[in-house]
């Protein structure tokens, strides 16, 4: 049995280039859907949730069940990215695509995400993990189809990873978890982002994030959240705010570090697990990944191509990663996942 590897992924010119394949990755700042979304079934179907959270926390969902076989091969749970959401195009497609391979499948949103600002009262930050540990021991309540498995992007895959070494503390019983150019050191991605790579992507997602805290301000218009003046600030002065302002933190360093998952942070993973990334991500330097210290059930793959979250083949805006998850996923259903992650090199 051979599973795709990153190394596997051989993309035509110019996607040989991060920055290429990262501009036009589906969703994200110039392009569009891949398909019609009108015609996509997992949005067609889709079963709009509000789940528990803990503490008076509620998440938002879309819920799709599988109508091709009596059972489902199992429930696949996604993560969007940090300014995504259930909606976005990477999410869909993925979701669709494992749809079709007789698998459930929910989407979840994270606080403050696809129009959910109105849910609760407090901000999102990136080390709110418990809600998000709660809500899944919602869905596996709610859904009780086996096995689980866990797929997340970018902050999403970070999210991802360090639900998956927290299931136990909610009773869930996640099988697989597996995490697309993951946030490993926040620090050195925050500098990175606003100090080293592209100015697009710093003002991409300040807009994004800007957007985000205005409709927060408006749902919940007797709390001031921030100043209009204090929105203009940089990316790196705007979350050292935000950490000072709405989270007991009493530095940046040591909020970044609240959800960092460098070095041997994830030893205590006892799930199998798959971390995908790529070499030439412009967002996330590579270092942080050839750094870690990890138990044998967790496998690193990094691929020379695939930009941040992307992976497309070419401008057929096909991706490798919907291959990637699919045979992984499906793997795991057939029972074999656990001894290829065993016999593998």
């Amino acid at each position: 049995m051979r599973l795709p590897r990153g190394s596997d992924f051989r993309p035509s010119w110019p996607f040989t280039n991060g920055h290429v394949q990262t501009l036009f990755s589906p969703g994200a700042f110039i392009s569009g859907y891949p398909f019609s979304r009108t015609s996509c079934e997992l949005i067609q179907r889709a079963e709009k949730v509000v789940l528990d959270a803990g503490h008076g926390v509620r998440l938002s969902g879309a819920f799709t069940a599988q109508k091709l076989r009596p059972q489902a091969r199992g429930l696949a749970v996604l993560f969007h990215g940090w300014e995504g959401s259930v909606d976005s195009s990477y999410v869909v497609r993925t979701g669709n695509r494992l749809l079709g391979e007789d698998w459930d499948v929910l989407r979840l949103n994270f606080r403050d995400h696809g129009g959910s600002h109105a849910l609760n009262e407090g901000l999102f930050h990136s080390c709110r993990i418990d809600e998000v540990v709660h809500a899944l021991g919602a869905i596996a309540a709610r859904w009780p189809t086996r096995p689980i498995a866990l797929a997340g992007f970018s902050l999403g895959g970070n999210f991802a990873l360090r639900a998956a070494m927290h299931q136990a503390c909610a009773g869930i019983s996640l099988s697989y978890v597996l995490a697309v150019c993951p946030v490993i050191d926040p620090a050195s991605g925050l500098f990175a982002l606003e100090r080293r790579a592209h100015g697009l992507y710093q003002a991409y997602f300040l807009r994004q994030w800007r957007k985000s805290l205005r409709a927060k301000q408006v749902s919940f218009p007797q709390h001031v959240y921030f100043r209009p003046a204090e929105l203009k600030q940089s990316l790196i002065d705007l979350t050292e705010l935000l950490v000072h302002r709405h989270t007991h933190f009493s530095s940046l360093q040591a909020y970044l570090q609240g959800y960092a998952l460098t070095g041997s942070a994830m030893q205590s993973m006892t799930i199998p697990a798959t971390i995908l990334t790529a070499r030439d991500d412009p967002m996330i330097p590579v270092k942080a990944f050839e750094e870690l210290d990890l138990p044998a059930n967790v496998e690193l793959d990094i691929a020379p191509y695939g930009g941040h979250c992307s992976f497309m083949h070419g401008f057929n805006m096909k991706s490798f990663t919907d291959d990637y998850i699919a045979e992984r996923f499906n793997t795991l259903s057939d029972g074999r996942l656990s001894a290829w992650l065993a016999a593998r090199p």
